[in-house]
Parts: C-alpha cells; structure tokens; sequence
C-alpha cells in the first residue's frame, strides 16, 4: 500500500467545482473533478479509492497544479507510470501531470503549508482561445495603484470583508505571504500567497482591487475597507473565468487553518 501524490491540472469551465456532489442536482451527481479522477482510479485499480485534494474550487475555476493524494492497494504499478496511465481513463479537460510517493502520514490537505492562486485579467480584446480563461475589463488600471492597495495584504487579516455569504469557516482570519499583481504577456496577472482562503476570497479580493482603482481610490481607502470586516463594503465579486489555483507549496510553515 503506497500513498501516492497526484499533481493536477483542469479546465474548471465545465465542472461544478472540485469537491465531489453526489446529490447536489435534485439527488443526483453533478460533474466535479475529484469525482472524475476518483472515476479513473476506480478503473485503473479495480476498486474504489478515494482521493483527498490540497482544497477546494469553485464552479468554473481552474488549476494548474491542484494536490491530491490517495492510498493505492497495487503496488506493481510504478508511480512514474501513474500519469499516462490515468490520463487514458481522463477526458482532455483534467490531466495528471505528475506523481510520486509520500509518506503514509502525508495529507494534501493538513501537510499543505500554503495555496498560490493567479487571476489572469485582459485589459483589451481577448482572443477567442482565451476567453475561458480571462476576465476581459476593457481598461488598462494603474499597476502602482493597485501594488500599493495589495501591500495591505501581508501576515496574519481578518479577511471577513472578502468572504462571500455563507462561508462557513470557523475563522475568517488568513495568514497572507505575498500578494501583488504583474504583468505577463498580454495580461494582468494577480497573484496571492496564503496557508489558506475563504469562500470566494480570491475573485472577490480581485474584484474589489480592479474596482477601487478604477473608481479612483486610495490605498488608504482599501485598507479600510479590509478592516472593516464588512462584506458591504467590498467591490463586486471577479468572475470565475480568470482564476488559477496555480500551485500547493509543502515545505513553509504550517499556520492555522
């Protein structure tokens, strides 16, 4: 019995999410990607496994290298092999790119020690290839402006302005290592660093940022709208099209969840 780490990317456009829904549409299954790989696991392995994932995302959201790890029962497959292997079983939009042995106490959810999420942004006319994959704005925001709004966002907040209602946590404070925006190729790039996110934290965060710049706010202004902890003060809420969750990091410090 090995445990093996599954390092995935999808295309979110056409799943309700990660989590699997077994009775989420009038007691019946809706397409997630978890259930979708477990699917695949299934086949490969001639039983059902399960697969516990680094955390979840929402109806239409994307990864470029989601975690998931489970407890495979065949130990004649080599991990190496496990890509290939599952990605025959896969439809094109959820890939396995990469897998390998952890130890049997590693969880892709409690070993995660923080979540990396971009959101891309298309300040022009996107091309047809991108839209599934974007938030066009038709507007070019000051960078500075919005660096300076997102330099509130460091150690350890109350994140209660930017959680979407009814979030369930137990703790709407975060622990936040970076976050900044940046320029690649065509597009906006916002990315943020934190041991873990609330409901829709990162499209609202997002679109309360490209918002305030655009209405003319200060910094200022941001940040006391992040202190407020209060929901009715934050911008509209970013589209799911242009978020990535883009990497799971295991090696920093594990804070609270």
């Amino acid at each position: 019995m090995r445990n093996i780490l599954l390092t995935i990317s999808y295309d979110g456009t056409d799943f309700c999410g990660w989590q699997r829904q077994d009775f989420a549409d009038k007691g019946k299954a809706v397409r997630t990607v978890q259930a979708t790989v477990e699917d695949a696991l299934e086949k490969l392995h001639k039983q059902k496994i399960n697969l516990t994932g680094s955390g979840r995302t929402d109806s239409g959201v994307h990864a470029f290298a989601q975690a998931a790890n489970f407890f495979s029962p065949v130990d004649s497959i080599p991990v190496e092999k496990y890509p290939v292997a599952l990605n025959c079983f896969l439809p094109q939009d959820v890939r396995i790119m990469d897998a390998k042995v952890v130890p049997d106490d590693f969880s892709s959810r409690f070993s995660a020690t923080s979540r990396v999420y971009r959101y891309f942004i298309n300040m022009e006319k996107p091309f047809a290839s991108e839209t599934r994959y974007v938030w066009s704005i038709n507007h070019k925001p000051d960078i500075k402006v919005l660096n300076k709004m997102a330099s509130c966002l460091r150690g350890e907040i109350d994140c209660a302005a930017f959680a979407a209602s009814g979030d369930q946590s137990l703790s709407t404070k975060r622990y936040i290592d970076n976050a900044h925006f940046f320029m690649e190729g065509r597009n906006l790039v916002f990315e943020i660093e934190a041991n873990a996110f609330l409901w829709r934290m990162v499209r609202s965060l997002t679109g309360s940022l490209i918002h305030f710049e655009k209405m003319g706010k200060s910094p200022e202004y941001f940040k006391q709208v992040l202190e407020s902890c209060d929901r009715k003060k934050a911008g509209p809420t970013a589209p799911a099209t242009g978020l990535f969750l883009y990497e799971i990091k295991f090696d920093g410090i594990r804070r609270h969840v």
